[in-house]
């Protein structure tokens, strides 16, 4: 499987430029799009799930173009919109059932094994009773997941899919996706949490106000901001000075002042030690220190 974007432009009528001529290579397992709010991620998703139609540009997916060809695809698609609402007059096996079948499972038994696996993995097998009007936030969020994996889709775009979620839900989700992945299919994880992607994806490419600004691996990111990650033990007296003049990541109290995780090239003037970072450390120091030139 895979997804080919092609100089993709998406322009709204009030000229707001959501997206830039957006390029990318999608292959099989799992793709990870990050970006603050408001880069254009739901924006993209919205186009390849053909709820949106781009300004210019193309998306092809296994050669076939996505517009031309946008029954038989979205049939071999699952979505989880960011702003996903069940059917509140549906019970949660209902509303499973109902997108089974949408999903083009037509035997009877085989959606209600389906049904019943499923809800068994999202954890809300004991709830399936419930009317989606009555579930929690959290359970809402794990059906919309639900509907977004039965049927076996090929093609599985889920759009900030773990905002609601606690800890524990987000990493059964997460743990799931990676399940999934193994076999003949794309997941794209449209995400702000960069959580998200350094647990899950093998590749990714980061976002900034509508063009992509990196794209490649995880790894690869973390590499570019080699060198640039410190521990600054800071006085009471340098606390705001520390946090007005660098990107802070993290602010732990200590004895006698705090430690804090700041990106920068150069802490010079102050008692700092440097760290490995990671994709967080990465994130931050790639958008605020690279992607200057690209704009």
């Amino acid at each position: 499987m895979n997804i080919s974007i092609q100089d993709l432009t998406k322009i709204y009528g009030n000229g707001h430029k959501a997206l830039k001529s957006v390029n990318l290579e999608i292959e099989n397992g799992m793709f990870g799009l990050l970006g603050a709010n408001g880069a254009g991620k739901s924006t993209l998703m919205r186009i390849l799930v053909s709820l949106m139609k781009p300004s210019s540009g193309k998306v092809l997916v296994n050669g076939k173009e996505l517009i031309k060809n946008r029954k038989d695809i979205r049939a071999i698609t699952g979505y989880l919109p960011q702003d996903f609402s069940a059917f509140p007059k549906l019970k949660a096996w209902e509303f499973l059932d109902y997108s089974a079948r949408l999903g083009g499972v037509k035997d009877k038994r085989k959606r209600r094994d389906a049904i019943d696996e499923m809800l068994e993995e999202v954890g809300l097998f004991e709830v399936r009773e419930r009317f989606a009007n009555k579930l929690s936030g959290g359970m809402k969020r794990r059906l919309g997941i639900a509907q977004a994996l039965i049927g076996e889709p090929q093609i599985i775009i889920v759009d900030e899919p773990t905002t609601g979620l606690d800890p524990d839900e987000r990493i059964r989700f997460r743990n799931l996706l990676t399940k999934i992945s193994s076999n003949d299919v794309v997941i794209i994880l449209s995400t702000h949490i960069v959580g998200d992607i350094s647990s899950t994806c093998n590749q990714m490419a980061l976002l900034k106000s509508g063009k992509v600004v990196y794209n490649g691996s995880p790894e690869a990111l973390i590499n570019k901001a080699d060198g640039k990650v410190w521990r600054i033990h800071a006085s009471h007296e340098q606390f705001d000075e520390v946090n007005v003049n660098f990107n802070v990541i993290s602010t732990i109290p200590s004895v006698g002042g705090w430690e804090l995780d700041v990106v920068a090239d150069r802490v010079n003037g102050y008692n700092a030690e440097q760290l490995a970072p990671n994709l967080e450390h990465a994130y931050v120091y790639y958008m605020e220190h690279q992607t200057e030139k690209i704009f």
